[in-house]
């Protein structure tokens, strides 16, 4: 059960997302919310432009002055929201158990948001971040740290999260990544009022049992439990996935991460990526 869920808070409006997702979460198990701001290393930034000779030589310190201005708005901004959002929503704040209902507790460090995001993430149970297109993971790669350095599940923000614990959708397919993103999500199928396990077919080879196997042995947590087998036909693998769990109604799709490991830019396959970026709805994503 995710009790502890960790959250980014950057203090942009790509916060409002991972918000309304994390809220919908900790409402759902009875969670405790740790918002976590990672102020900008102004110094390091510099000294790392410095190096690069990017010509900061005239009017270094106005940079520096004005870099710091920012970081410290930044950081103003995302405290004042993260008090809105606990208040607006009666979440008592406690650094240890013993209250009852939702809980927060409040974080920042200076330095990489990536790196920090992995080092606290460790320690939670489920960690809760935006989707690039709206600025929450970016080029500082905070995805690929939480989900490659924390070995926790990621729920990616997006769509509607009031529909969590409605149907949920399991994009399947026989490793080891879609049987951790799975177990990862049992708390959700256990709770939800309707499963559904898709397989991607782009052949008519059903020597594959394992899709079968995995619905019979969901139905021991969730008798609603069903499989369906979509073909992509002259659509891609993804669009007819997404489009299946949209026309189901879902809210919430399971599923593994793939990828790479050869190149930085290449650490999550295009099967995946093209998730992340596109899905209507959220994702948790195990690797």
């Amino acid at each position: 059960m995710p009790r502890v869920i960790l959250l980014p808070v950057t203090g942009t409006p790509a916060d409002a997302p991972v918000f309304q997702t994390a809220l919908a979460v900790a409402r759902l198990f009875d969670g405790h919310l740790v918002g976590l701001h990672v102020r900008r290393d102004v110094q390091r930034d510099i000294a790392a432009m410095a190096s690069a000779d990017m010509g900061l030589a005239t009017g270094l310190q106005d940079v520096i002055n004005r870099m710091e201005v920012d970081a410290d708005k930044l950081a103003e901004t995302a405290q004042s929201s993260w008090r809105t959002l606990c208040s607006n929503n009666g979440i008592a704040e406690a650094t240890r158990p013993g209250t009852a209902g939702m809980t927060s507790e409040w974080r920042t460090e200076i330095g990489d948001p990536g790196d920090w995001l992995a080092e606290h993430g460790r320690t939670c149970d489920l960690i809760v971040v935006g989707r690039a297109t709206d600025g929450g993971i970016g080029s500082d790669g905070v995805i690929e740290s939480a989900l490659m350095h924390t070995g926790k599940p990621v729920l990616l923000a997006g769509g509607s999260a009031d529909a969590l614990a409605g149907t949920v959708a399991i994009a399947w397919k026989n490793t080891r990544e879609a049987a951790g993103a799975v177990a990862s999500a049992l708390s959700f199928i256990r709770r939800c009022a309707r499963v559904i396990v898709f397989t991607v077919s782009e052949d008519d080879d059903d020597t594959d049992k394992s899709a079968e196997r995995l619905v019979a042995a969901l139905r021991w947590h969730n008798p609603t439990v069903e499989g369906r087998t979509v073909r992509p036909g002259d659509k891609s693998a993804v669009d007819v996935l997404l489009g299946g769990a949209t026309d189901a109604g879902c809210g919430l799709l399971v599923m593994g991460g793939y990828g790479h490991t050869r190149l930085r830019e290449a650490v999550f396959g295009g099967f995946t990526r093209s998730v992340l970026e596109h899905a209507p709805l959220p994702v948790l994503i195990a690797h």
